[in-house]
């Protein structure tokens, strides 16, 4: 399995609207076994974005599906930056299945 956790910032007040877009338009996507998106409490533009996926090439292929483009495009424009990203390999865990 293949995972990521970044942080997202938001434009100053809109992280709500960017919440939104990111929670409204993530429609099934091929490999993607969890895709987890949280306010971070410690900043008020913050979010957290945990995924993870069957493998790397599967999130990759992702990033080119229409509805996932058109996500980017209306995210785009609110996003202030990114912050931390870490790359991991998840075993299993409630949710997900067990790594053979």
């Amino acid at each position: 399995m293949y995972g990521l956790i970044g942080k997202m910032l938001a434009a100053s007040g809109k992280r709500e609207d960017l919440l939104a877009i990111l929670l409204d338009n993530n429609d099934t996507m091929p490999g993607c076994l969890s895709y987890i998106v949280a306010r971070d409490p410690a900043s008020e533009d913050g979010i957290w974005i945990t995924e993870v996926w069957t493998d790397s090439e599967k999130h990759q292929a992702s990033l080119q599906l229409p509805h996932v483009q058109a996500m980017i495009a209306m995210a785009r424009p609110i996003i202030a930056g990114f912050g931390e990203r870490f790359e991991t390999e998840p075993l299993g865990g409630i949710g997900l299945p067990a790594r053979v």
